[in-house]
């Protein structure tokens, strides 16, 4: 969801249901996408409701996702691409089942009313699922090169440079805000950006480098980090930040922090 400048108002997805539209947004920006959508509306038969209290999203990523699932078990269809949803059954409530890759390996998130949200992970616990920590799936997040809006994106952030041409930008959709400015980057400017994010690696005995530190070359600031962690399966520190266009190139030596690192291509981590 994009300004008329083109940048960033959220990162979502967009669930049709049927009898309704769901907007998975970050939570603590639901009231202010609430209220912005309900501005473009005028004589349409349409209501805008807040539903992050009643719902819950549960996530199940991993090789053995759909395994899970069907021992759950779930009576109905796994959706098979990306942002398609089929409604379920799962410990005997409703729910949605969505098909996604966000965290950086394939899954699903079951989405089901709050109050079924205890027995859907008791149920998936029991058919084998075992509990992430945000830790964990920071790690993976990180290592597969995925921005988080909030966190690697925000509302300066243009999408292309962030990456997300192949995941969020339709060239067959009609009109909608903030499309001339992307259109003019992707045609004219052939898609080139002042910066992008890129992956950065670092020597094992290199500390993990905190959100915001500056990346520099050649003596000159360069860039910015957005994310860090250590990856178990690098076994080093590593990085998402922006850099300036001229130094994203695969291989490239930058500093942080008087640290060497090395610019790597995303995903860090397949």
């Amino acid at each position: 969801m994009l300004t008329a400048q083109g940048r960033m108002i959220t990162d979502m997805r967009v669930l049709e249901l049927g009898d309704h539209l769901l907007l998975d947004v970050p939570s603590e920006l639901a009231g202010a996408i609430r209220a912005h959508l309900e501005r473009f509306v005028f004589s349409e038969d349409v209501q805008v409701d807040d539903v992050t209290a009643s719902r819950v999203a549960i996530g199940v990523y991993g090789p053995r996702a759909i395994d899970v699932l069907q021992s759950a078990p779930v009576e109905g269809g796994a959706p098979e691409r990306p942002f398609d949803s089929t409604r379920v059954h799962l410990a005997g409530r409703d729910a949605v089942l969505v098909r996604g890759d966000d965290p950086g390996v394939a899954g699903f998130d079951v989405l089901v009313a709050a109050a079924a949200a205890g027995p859907v992970r008791s149920a998936l616990a029991a058919a084998g699922a075992i509990a992430a920590t945000d830790e964990d799936a920071e790690v993976v997040r990180v290592e597969s090169g995925r921005p988080r809006f909030g966190v690697d994106m925000d509302t300066e952030t243009i999408p292309l440079e962030a990456g997300l041409e192949e995941r969020a930008i339709s060239r067959a959709k009609g009109c909608y805000v903030g499309q001339e400015v992307i259109v003019r980057v992707q045609d004219r400017g052939h898609g080139r950006v002042a910066r992008r994010l890129t992956g950065l690696t670092f020597d094992a005995s290199a500390p993990v480098p905190s959100p915001g530190a500056v990346i520099a070359a050649g003596g000159k600031d360069v860039g910015r980090v957005t994310s860090a962690a250590w990856s178990p399966s690098l076994a080093r520190p590593i990085a998402l930040g922006y850099l300036h266009r001229e130094f994203v190139e695969p291989g490239t030596h930058v500093e942080v922090g008087g640290v060497e690192g090395v610019v790597a291509a995303l995903p860090m981590v397949k």
